[in-house]
């Protein structure tokens, strides 16, 4: 025992004076590494100093390359000190980017003092990293702009632009288009956003005029069509209004009092997004430190003494008229929807109870709750059959929360049974949404609209937290993978593209249900957007999908965006079961995403 200790003595002796000559060469190497020193009475707050001390290095490493940054700083005419911005730009990747950095403890708890070090090499995948979600952020924007999806559109031009500002090669960076194309996106971002404002076109559809209260419902058009989505907020007099998110070419304005009165109408655009930048913390916190870049022609004025013109409607395609079968709307359908919109206009909900089944009554009662509903507009209604039920789609209603500045309109859709009762109700997919799975021409009718009422039920269950519908569409033994982004150390053997990682967490029906039941109870509201959208058939198994969606989820205290994949049975329409339920953060194009192929 004795000759041991003397032996590990004798090692710590040799090794410890190597250990500190290796931190002193460190230090002296400049080339090669950056480093930042801390010290305080616990590890958190030395190492807390340490990073601080590495990221004002790095920053004056890198702040000569800011040259977007600065330029805009000097045509602005903004007085803050340039190294300043630089230096808190830079900390926007410590949260989320400076993993790959070595921690080395010289002293512990309560005289702390911790050694931080990164190498430069692992500074340039740093920046890289973010150049991937700058293009990333791109190419969502084009696509969504390729669908309409205005407000998507700009969103991620806009946060692409902030990001760029934070690189410090911002100002040289290219994005190659589908034509192969390359622009510079310093030039390129700014005026993709300005033509999209070029491209709007706002009118008056509707005046409802009531004693010091008018209501206008506008047609929202981008290049002559209906817009799928477009965020804006309006000018009342005293203050611009809470965000109102339109949907399928179809806004609404409330004004109050002397307001009521105006002849012109002040809308501004959305395009900043900084409420739904929280699900990102790094893109977040890039928002926060750069000032708003701001665009004129984000502002529209309205002449409300023009004649109102029509409320658009929004035709289907020509191949989805011959593929669904659509009911004459002088039908008894027509005539108890009917009944039942006027029962929410005059607020006289119970009025209507007898043209509902019980079922289809409670959803009714949750779905008016939930918000406040109110109806903006029913010119889109459409009547189609489907078995032995009746689908009303597309009736416009506007909800707002008092936790939130943003108002929501989404179609909502009616299930009429064959005595034209309402036994269902739900929260419709966007246009763009719709099309991708009625464009699916080599599926019959029946597994089309078998999808879409699916998805619908699936988004309005968690929007109107329905844990006992939630339970049940998911099979005893569904497998349930949730997936968390991490990071990994540099390994140049790592196996994992960008040193990115998913941690998934695999968890039973129980456990998902259980940990669904404690978010619900938290949130006032829940709103779900689908994106894009691929989804394919199983080649065994009947009417089994395998359903992979880009999701957006807003709530009262949370937000993400990710991609949902589910292999759901629908060989029972009303009782579709899901089998597995994936989740994955948003990730770049080198990460994989899950598909039917995986669970072969």
């Amino acid at each position: 025992m004795y000759k041991k200790v003397v032996v590990l003595l004798l090692f710590l002796w040799v090794i410890t004076p190597a250990y500190s000559q290796s931190i002193e060469e460190i230090k002296a190497d400049r080339e090669n590494y950056i480093w930042g020193e801390g010290s305080g009475i616990s590890l958190k707050k030395a190492d807390q100093e340490a990073l601080s001390m590495l990221i004002s290095q790095i920053s004056t490493h890198v702040e000569s390359s800011f040259s977007l940054l600065k330029e805009e700083l000097k045509n602005n005419g903004v007085s803050k000190d340039f190294k300043e911005v630089c230096n808190s730009v830079v900390k926007t990747y410590s949260n989320a980017t400076l993993k790959n950095t070595e921690r080395i403890i010289l002293g512990n708890e309560p005289d702390a003092v911790v050694f931080r070090y990164i190498k430069q090499s692992e500074v340039a995948k740093v920046f890289a990293e973010r150049k991937d979600k700058i293009i990333g952020f791109v190419i969502n924007a084009e696509k969504a702009k390729s669908k309409n999806m205005v407000a998507d559109a700009l969103r991620y031009y806009y946060w692409s632009l902030c990001l760029l500002k934070s690189h410090p090669d911002g100002g040289k960076i290219r994005y190659t288009d589908n034509q192969q194309k390359q622009h510079l996106l310093a030039t390129w971002l700014p005026l993709q956003i300005n033509n999209i404002f070029s491209g709007i076109d706002i009118d008056v559809a509707k005046v409802d005029k009531k004693e010091n209260e008018c209501d206008y419902t506008l047609n929202i058009k981008y290049n002559n069509k209906p817009v799928e989505n477009f965020d804006y907020s309006f000018w009342d007099g005293m203050d611009y209004s809470n965000l109102i998110s339109a949907r399928n070419g179809i806004g609404l304005v409330e004004l109050y009092g002397m307001s009521s009165k105006t002849d012109k109408l002040k809308l501004k655009a959305e395009y900043i997004f900084e409420g739904e930048a929280r699900i990102d913390r790094e893109l977040e916190d890039v928002i926060s430190k750069i000032d708003p870049i701001p665009f004129r022609k984000s502002y529209f004025t309205i002449n409300l003494n023009e004649p109102v013109g029509k409320t658009l409607t929004i035709q289907p395609k020509e191949k989805e008229k011959q593929n669904l079968t659509i009911v004459k709307e002088d039908t008894k359908y027509r005539k108890n929807i009917d009944s039942v919109l006027n029962a929410i206009k005059t607020k006289n909900y119970v009025t209507v109870k007898n043209l509902f089944t019980k079922d289809g009554y409670n959803i009714y009662n949750k779905i008016i709750r939930y918000g406040n509903a109110k109806i903006v507009g029913d010119e889109n209604m459409q009547f189609v059959a489907n078995k032995d039920e009746i689908i009303c789609r597309s009736v416009s209603m506007r909800f707002n929360f008092k936790t939130n500045n943003k108002q929501f309109i989404e179609d909502v859709v009616f299930h009429l049974n064959k005595d034209a009762k309402i036994k269902s109700l739900s929260l419709g997919l966007s246009q763009a949404a719709l099309h991708d799975i009625l464009d699916k021409n080599m599926w019959k009718e029946a597994d089309r609209l078998a999808l879409i009422n699916f998805l619908e039920n699936y988004k309005t269950a968690y929007a109107l937290k329905r844990i006992d519908y939630i339970e049940n569409i998911f099979s005893d033994d569904a497998l349930i993978i949730t997936g968390t982004l991490v990071k990994v150390k540099p390994n140049e053997a790592c196996q994992f593209k960008n040193n990115r990682i998913i941690k998934y967490n695999r968890q039973t029906k129980q456990q998902y249900v259980k940990n669904l039941r404690y978010s619900f109870s938290s949130k006032e509201y829940i709103n779900i957007k689908f994106e894009n959208s691929e989804i394919r058939k199983a080649g065994k198994g009947g009417d089994i999908f395998g359903v992979q969606i880009k999701q957006n989820y807003f709530s009262s205290n949370y937000g993400d965006t990710g991609y949902l994949f589910l292999i759901v049975d629908l060989n029972n329409t009303e009782e579709p079961v899901i089998h597995v339920r994936t989740w994955q953060p948003e990730i770049t194009t080198n990460d994989k995403l899950y598909d039917l192929s995986n669970f072969n």
